[in-house]
């Protein structure tokens, strides 16, 4: 009788186990799509949150960057027309690069630009012995360089993107480049164009000595080593105060399109999970109807 009974037992129990289970289960789907429908709903009120502080921090960038254009465009025009630039182009020894990004995400490929252009240059110089040094000015392009070229990056800003960028800012970035020695360089940055447009480009970095060696600049009377010096480190702040304010504009101005993609996602995303939703609860509504009237016909 036990041996018998067991098995029965058994299976009395399994098939009672396995109605709940799917009840269970049922169940579990409803809540676990009613979870993610409310945390996609959080979430998409935190991109809108977003959105509208980038809006807000854009409209000021770019006040502030009409401001700022006038340093960096006469300064690049003094290098064209000394002829400085194509001086620099001569010497390939003793490289800087300058990485121009922030510490904050959210944005796009702006980070990411700028790191492979410079990852573009890097790779084709020697592992062994390389020419080009990096100066990270913000933390993400640091995090983008440091796994293959972590032995070329020389000097590293943090705490850029929190705040507009100030003229005491690039000062201070300046005042530790120039102590670095290189003979010729660039600035990696992303030039802001329109609202939903940037592009990535390249301004000339150049030492006093560099500056010195332009073929034009000797047509200009009292110009001598510690002139020369004082105004290279003019240029320097200058460009750099520039370029920062270009990048924060473009930086900005991609985060409120960003933020704005993740908003129009997640309302689609509401959409469907409440579809499914709805969905799911009828279905579960109708097998328990089905359930009750198969139950009163058999009681019949």
């Amino acid at each position: 009788m036990m041996m018998i009974s067991k098995p029965t037992t058994m299976a009395v129990c399994l098939k009672s186990a396995a109605t709940g289970q799917q009840q269970n289960r049922n169940m579990a789907t409803l809540k676990q799509i009613s979870m993610r429908l409310k945390s996609v709903t959080n979430i998409q009120k935190i991109t809108q949150s977003m959105k509208m502080v980038s809006a807000a921090k854009y409209a000021r960038a770019e006040r502030e960057l009409r401001q700022a254009r006038p340093y960096g465009e006469g300064v690049k025009a003094f290098f064209e027309k000394s002829g400085a630039t194509e001086a620099a182009d001569t010497d390939d020894n003793n490289k800087l690069i300058v990485a121009i990004t922030s510490d904050r995400g959210l944005c796009g490929a702006v980070h990411t630009n700028v790191a492979k252009t410079i990852r573009n240059e890097l790779s084709a110089e020697s592992v062994e012995s390389p020419q080009s040094k990096v100066f990270c000015v913000g933390d993400k392009s640091r995090a983008l360089l440091q796994r293959l070229y972590s032995q070329n990056i020389a000097v590293v800003a943090n705490e850029v993107g929190r705040k507009p960028p100030t003229f005491l800012d690039a000062s201070k970035v300046a005042n530790e480049l120039i102590q670095l020695d290189f003979n010729s360089g660039k600035i990696v940055f992303n030039r802001f164009k329109t609202v939903v447009s940037y592009q990535t480009e390249e301004v000339p970095l150049l030492s006093a000595k560099t500056m010195l060696a332009a073929p034009k600049l000797q047509l200009y009377d009292s110009i001598d080593q510690g002139v020369m010096e004082s105004y290279q480190e003019f240029t320097v702040a200058a460009l750099l105060y520039y370029t920062m304010k270009e990048s924060a504009c473009s930086e900005q101005s991609s985060r409120m399109t960003a933020m704005d993609n993740a908003s129009k996602n997640a309302a689609e995303m509401i959409g469907k999970l409440t579809l499914t939703f709805n969905r799911t609860r009828q279905a579960v509504i109708t097998r328990e109807l089905i359930e009750i009237i198969s139950g009163a016909a058999a009681l019949e």
